[in-house]
């Protein structure tokens, strides 16, 4: 499901031009057990969309021959996919930091009763979603019994050292705003987490990402029928600050979705605005057979459009939380 929403002028947001590669985030699957209202990928238990096995064949050889450092893994819940496993171990194998974008709730599903001892074993990185430390705020924007479930998945986590300093193995929570805002400070609200999260429940995490909602998919089709689309563009444009175009992501990712095909972000995967990729003049859109051909993308443009204030407003933002303090 491609986003139809209305954008604002294409030609404002400034040219940016890659740097060098170092991770591939790839869409494993729009499958997920959740529904929830903040997703740009409309994301959902009947959504059939999952890396083909060219594709993932393809994605074992680039990063046997590529040199990125680091392989993110989203969705959908990326977990769901049937060889989710497999993928994680050949990257472990080969030395990548590996990223899972982990909504919690998956940890308790039938079938996936040992998840998080694999993530443990892999020592993978888990990055999970909790948009507030309130129960009541969290099964509004992300379903009922969500909350509950998500505390019992970081007390499973916790549990096999994740969040502990001296274990290494890393769990940072993930903050999106219910509304039509920019997210709050990322230090102090981290604090906040910590504290709270700490005190009603005993868990612990290493660091609080902020991620602005993009105004695309499910968030900006709620946007548009409460007519503050525009108010919320103009509010992402009048933020704008552009010591953030140093540090955006598309910099130094490509994101790769379940056909193989390749994108500078996520959010333009969704908008299906392929990379361009000048040198290539035989395909309409970049593939990652293409990517094994082009070990460099140093000086490549990066397709940009009125979506791309959201990663600059305020204190900027990427799937890495803020830009700056």
């Amino acid at each position: 499901m491609r986003n139809t929403l209305p954008l604002l002028d294409a030609l404002n947001f400034p040219p940016l031009q890659r740097g060098r590669l170092e991770a591939l985030q790839v869409n494993l699957t729009y499958r997920c057990n959740q529904r929830c209202l903040h997703c740009h990928v409309n994301a959902g238990p009947t959504r059939e969309e999952a890396m083909t096995d060219e594709s993932l064949t393809l994605l074992h050889q680039v990063i046997d021959a590529h040199p990125v450092q680091t392989l993110d893994l989203t969705g959908g819940a990326p977990e769901m996919h049937p060889r989710f496993r497999e993928l994680v171990t050949h990257a472990r194998g080969e030395g990548l930091r590996v990223i899972d974008r982990c909504n919690l709730t998956i940890l308790s599903e039938p079938g996936y009763e040992n998840l998080a001892e694999f993530l443990a074993d892999q020592r993978v990185e888990v990055t999970a979603s909790l948009p507030c430390y309130s129960q009541e705020n969290v099964d509004r924007q992300r379903g009922d019994g969500v909350f509950e479930a998500s505390i019992s998945g970081l007390r499973r986590l916790n549990a096999l050292g994740y969040g502990d300093d001296a274990s290494g193995l890393i769990l940072n929570l993930v903050y999106n705003p219910q509304g039509p805002s920019l997210p709050p400070a990322q230090g102090p609200l981290e604090n906040d987490y910590k504290t709270h999260l700490a005190d009603a429940f005993g868990i612990r995490f290493n660091h609080l990402l902020t991620i602005t909602n993009q105004p695309i998919a499910r968030f900006g089709s709620t946007l548009v029928s409460k007519g503050q689309f525009n108010g919320y563009m103009q509010l992402l444009r009048d933020s704008y600050r552009p010591e953030n175009l140093d540090a955006v992501m598309c910099r130094t990712l490509v994101s790769v979705d379940w056909q193989g095909y390749l994108y500078d972000c996520d959010f333009n995967q969704m908008l299906n605005l392929p990379m361009a990729f000048p040198r290539i003049i035989s395909r309409e859109r970049a593939h990652l057979r293409d990517l094994l051909a082009m070990p460099a993308l140093d000086g490549n443009p990066i397709v940009t459009r009125d979506h791309c204030y959201a990663c600059t407003a305020g204190q900027g933002s990427s799937c890495g939380g803020a830009l700056r303090d």
